[in-house]
């Protein structure tokens, strides 16, 4: 991003430290697995430290040398001990606060390009500190310095926020959701998910580039990519096929629900469009409406008790896969109609307030990474 003020190396801007080395087994330990790259934040987890490891001090920012692209550069608000792959930068109080620095370095793609430059190896590519202090970074005066700091310090702290109450939100669904569908003193009548679905399995043509297609007239090609983070329905795809491509395929109504047969066991979609799907996906076809309820069943596939079931019944290697003869086998603890109906509006009514909250939570991102843009580039200094 192109900015109006001067621009200096980060060595000239930032102190030389002489860390101290910290006790074998001390705890907490921050490595560069533990800093969550998307919010940049640190994971603590339960482990202690290792030899070289070294006291990195409050109000610095940690720049991880070794797969730097991933960007795990995280602000330290107090002293931590941290792996000796991590670069420890504090700048000169005259120069720079650490926060911004910390914003400068760690939401800039500019950064990251000039690091994927420098890195060096394969298996474990990493950047030297001299790398680091070399890169170019533009500096408004302190107070402006200090004004998007503060800017962007809501932001964040509002996305903190929004976060907590998503997470919340989580641990009451899954409560809600185990309380609900726990059988114990109740009469529900146990089936197989054979005995109330048709099960069928997805497919793919082949060569599957030859059937992709931009035209308005191509049928919806429906994958596990098109899944969105909360989303209990797949609204959208993200690619097309000819319709002449899709005599190995299984085509899919609105309002069907599919399965993902791999990668994460159990994770049922219902659809809002037509097409068809991969073979990633099975297609779950109610048999009796007056047995089941489409939503019901959403739920119950999602609950721990299934997903163990589906495990029992995967094969494969690194990748598991569900055969769909065996998911027949599945069994369920089916409630009355009404049952079904009251529980499902309890279900739904949590998710329906998650997903505002996981709106809310795309909103604030789009609103940071504008407000970044612009300060940066000297259009909110006022």
């Amino acid at each position: 991003m192109k900015s109006p003020w001067p621009t200096k190396k980060l060595g000239e801007v930032v102190e030389k430290l002489e860390l101290k080395k910290a006790p074998t087994n001390s705890w907490p330990y921050i490595e560069i697995g533990d800093i969550n790259i998307e919010n940049k934040s640190i994971i603590l987890k339960d482990k202690k430290s290792i030899k070289g490891a070294v006291i990195a001090p409050a109000d610095s920012v940690l720049v991880s040398r070794v797969r730097p692209t991933r960007g795990a550069i995280v602000y330290l608000d107090k002293d931590y001990v941290v792996s000796s792959a991590f670069s420890v930068i504090k700048p000169k109080l005259f120069e720079s606060s650490s926060k911004f620095l910390f914003y400068c370095l760690g939401f800039s793609k500019d950064f990251i390009r000039y690091l994927q430059r420098k890195q060096r190896g394969s298996n474990y590519p990493s950047v030297t500190e001299k790398d680091i202090l070399n890169f170019e970074i533009s500096l408004p005066s302190l107070n402006i310095q200090q004004k998007i700091v503060e800017r962007l310090d809501a932001i964040k702290k509002a996305q903190e926020l929004n976060d907590k109450q998503i997470e919340l939100a989580e641990e009451l669904f899954q409560s809600l959701l185990h309380r609900e569908l726990d059988p114990k003193g109740k009469n529900w009548e146990v089936k197989k998910l054979g005995d109330v679905c048709e099960i069928a399995r997805g497919g793919s043509p082949r060569p599957i580039n030859k059937y992709l297609t931009k035209s308005p007239d191509g049928i919806n090609w429906i994958k596990i990519g098109d899944v969105k983070e909360g989303e209990k329905y797949i609204t959208s795809t993200a690619e097309k096929i000819k319709p002449e491509g899709i005599s190995k395929t299984r085509l899919v109504q609105e309002g069907d629900l599919i399965l993902s047969n791999s990668m994460s066991f159990g994770r049922p979609y219902i659809l809002k469009i037509s097409g068809a799907i991969h073979d990633g996906w099975l297609l779950l076809h109610i048999n009796n409406a007056n047995e089941i309820l489409q939503d019901f069943l959403y739920y119950i596939l999602g609950t721990s008790q299934i997903k163990i079931q589906f495990e029992k019944f995967a094969s494969g290697g690194v990748v598991k896969n569900l055969n769909s003869d065996l998911v027949r086998k599945v069994k369920l603890l089916l409630p009355p109609l009404e049952t079904q109906q009251k529980i499902v509006e309890k279900l739904s009514a949590v998710q329906e307030y998650k997903k505002k909250l996981l709106d809310q939570k795309q909103k604030l991102q789009e609103l940071f990474e504008s407000v970044l843009n612009k300060s940066f580039k000297g259009e909110l200094v006022g």
